[in-house]
């Protein structure tokens, strides 16, 4: 997928690099994650196969030959019953940041996931003023579904949750069955 310059494709090792500067930005600086202390490049290196390894898509933003953004999603919870529906989670370059970006990644994300059958995406959004990421999940069929006030704690604040979702696919409205994600 390629829009403006700016591709959608699979990740690399080779963007490995740009993911963890990526996701230690936000790491020391935002509430998109909960994690206090940025993971080395080995821990996300750990982290992206066991999503590869699920056989579940794993994208990079690029333009110019710069990954820009990355984006992934992972079974929400582990127990069976929860193995049709997923997580997102979308990380953009601080620089990059309100360019379509974001929007981008998850709308990938949402074709790529509908077609491999899974039913129901959650958005599992750390902080309750953060706009951007509320309305990008909105603009792109997501609704608000819940509140977990002060659920995290960082920067010396509490931190609230909110809790979006939308369907994949035909969403509930067929038993259809999917393969089983590991």
């Amino acid at each position: 997928m390629s829009v403006d310059g700016l591709e959608i494709r699979a990740s690399r090792e080779a963007d490995l690099a740009a993911i963890t500067s990526i996701y230690r930005h936000h790491v020391l600086h935002g509430v998109a994650s909960f994690e206090d202390i940025p993971p080395e490049a080995e821990e996300l290196a750990q982290r992206r196969r066991k999503i590869l390894t699920a056989e579940l898509p794993y994208f990079v933003a690029e333009r110019s030959r710069r990954v820009l953004g990355y984006s992934y999603a992972s079974r929400y919870r582990t127990r069976s019953a929860y193995r049709f529906t997923l997580e997102d989670s979308i990380y953009v370059d601080a620089a990059e940041v309100g360019r379509g970006i974001g929007r981008a990644l998850l709308s990938a994300l949402i074709q790529r996931y509908s077609e491999l059958g899974y039913r129901q995406m959650v958005a599992v959004i750390g902080g309750s003023d953060q706009l951007p990421s509320i309305r990008l999940h909105e603009a792109l069929s997501f609704t608000r579904t819940g509140l977990l006030p002060a659920v995290g704690f960082k920067f010396g604040n509490w931190v609230d949750i909110v809790l979006m979702q939308r369907a994949l696919g035909p969403g509930a409205t067929t038993r259809r069955r999917v393969r089983f994600v590991k």
